[in-house]
């Protein structure tokens, strides 16, 4: 009976050190994983939905802390010397649509790149530039044409557009 004790005694700190490993390579901060975009740790969630703006989202993850929900994006690339201003925004929307499906504001969410992580803290501010975008994209859906909004070919080629538009950079 003592070699059984002792055996599942040293599986559970076995099967803890694997989790704390598998999240910290994951950029996830404390706390409890309520909801996962990622195969690995179970089944998919449904995506957030904000009706009045119709949007949608699913972040990787979502992490309840003290009270608190934070939204974590990760990335697959290694880290710029600041976020990505696309990057932000999505997490931004996640914050958005966090606050909006579970009636709890996060103060900030987390992108994780490969070597780094950065807190993107979830002002009135980013608020307010995220909802402008979100209806600049809205009217933009209404025009018959809408003009590139870049000068990068690495993005155009990699767009799923590039055969129809007619402002290809490749």
């Amino acid at each position: 009976m003592l070699y059984i004790a002792l055996f599942l005694f040293f599986l559970a700190l076995i099967l803890f050190w694997q989790s704390t490993r598998q999240r910290e390579a994951a950029g996830l901060p404390g706390g409890r994983i309520i909801y996962t975009d990622t195969r690995g740790w179970g089944k998919l969630e449904r995506p957030l939905y904000d009706r009045a703006l119709d949007l949608t989202g699913k972040p990787d993850y979502l992490v309840q802390q003290n009270g608190r929900i934070i939204p974590v994006e990760v990335k697959s690339g290694r880290a710029p010397q600041a976020p990505y201003d696309a990057h932000i925004y999505q997490l931004a929307a996640y914050c958005l649509l966090v606050e909006k499906t579970y009636h709890k504001r996060p103060p900030y969410g987390i992108i994780h790149y490969q070597d780094r992580d950065f807190a993107v803290d979830y002002t009135t501010q980013l608020e307010s530039a995220l909802l402008d975008i979100l209806a600049d994209m809205k009217r933009d859906q209404l025009k018959p044409e809408v003009d590139r909004s870049h000068e990068q070919s690495a993005r155009c080629a990699r767009c799923g557009f590039r055969n129809v538009c007619d402002q290809s950079l490749v």
